[in-house]
């Protein structure tokens, strides 16, 4: 099977929303709904065969303000791990920070030694303050998030 990374496509929330649901149900991130994925798919990034297109990995790149974006949903199929695939979707949205001169980019996270291996620094949530108020406030979580925040200055 000969994989590849490449925008996603409105064929590909189904997909999506399959991975992250299954992540989620191992408690490795954070569920997100469908209408929330159709509303963000220009975020996203997959990892596709090319044989049929289906969805083994995903990753989201989002603004959240002037100076700041988002990692989220970042997710690859179990029998994919280890393989470097997180890595190459992270990097790609990372290379979209660049391009749209972000400079700051964080996530919070399950896994922060993952994330600690491409330069993210643990930080406090208080100095997100443009995603606590934007969506951790309708987590389910919120106020006892047990997610770890990561930033990584470019």
């Amino acid at each position: 099977m000969e994989l590849y990374i490449r925008k996603a496509r409105m064929q590909d929330v189904r997909g999506i929303h399959a991975l992250l649901m299954k992540c989620a149900d191992r408690q490795e991130l954070l569920p997100r709904s469908l209408n929330d994925l159709y509303g963000k798919l220009r975020d996203f990034v997959v990892l596709a065969s090319r044989d049929d297109e289906k969805v083994h990995g995903c990753c989201a790149f989002a603004i959240c303000w002037e100076d700041i974006a988002e990692i989220r949903s970042l997710a690859v199929a179990p029998g994919l791990h280890g393989q470097g695939w997180g890595k190459r979707l992270v990097e790609t949205s990372l290379s979209e920070a660049v391009m749209f001169r972000v400079y700051r980019v964080f996530t919070l996270t399950y896994v922060p030694g993952f994330f600690a291996k491409l330069g993210f620094k643990e930080v406090g949530k208080e100095v997100l303050p443009q995603k606590v108020w934007a969506d951790c406030l309708n987590c389910p979580k919120f106020p006892e998030c047990d997610e770890v925040a990561m930033i990584l200055e470019l």
